[in-house]
């Protein structure tokens, strides 16, 4: 029996059990967390959009936001049964996509969502145990709900395993 793909899309969240792939497509400068508790066999991956709410008018959206991403994946992993003592993150996208047409100097979006999300899993005691970030290139990425395996597939370079 071939695991359910549950599809993320971009400012959107999902949370997937033993049988589950949670899938997002066309990381770019968007960062994917994706938090998995072993024990529980259940994942969370949410595609933020945006470092923070104060970017944006219409900030009543979650799951675009790590500061709000996190807490709401944590949430809805724990009514499945995981634990956040358990729980790890992993972390793709935060690719400057666009970087040769910006001024030098400039922080990237890709780098301002990497540096917030970094912080939120650090707030919630969270620990970053792989990442397949920064670049130019896009990704595409599975977390597999059974046991935190991560794919992260590039055009750029390939497959790489978290």
């Amino acid at each position: 029996m071939s695991d359910a793909e549950i599809v993320v899309k971009v400012a959107d969240l999902r949370v997937g059990g033993e049988g589950d792939v949670l899938v997002t497509i066309g990381l770019g400068s968007c960062v994917a967390i994706m938090l998995h508790d072993p024990a529980a066999k259940i994942g969370g991956l949410a595609h933020i959009l945006l470092p923070s709410k104060a970017l944006t008018r219409m900030g009543d959206n979650p799951a675009k936001f790590p500061e709000s991403a996190v807490p709401v994946l944590l949430d809805l992993m724990a009514a499945k049964g995981a634990h956040q003592r358990r729980v790890t993150a992993r972390l793709a996208g935060g690719a400057s996509m666009f970087a040769n047409l910006a001024p030098p100097g400039t922080i990237q979006m890709g780098e301002r969502n990497l540096v917030a999300t970094r912080q939120v899993l650090s707030g919630h005691n969270i620990p970053l145990v792989g990442e397949a970030v920064g670049g130019d290139y896009g990704r595409t990425v599975k977390l597999h709900a059974a046991d935190g395996r991560v794919e992260v597939h590039s055009v750029a370079h390939g497959v790489q395993i978290l």
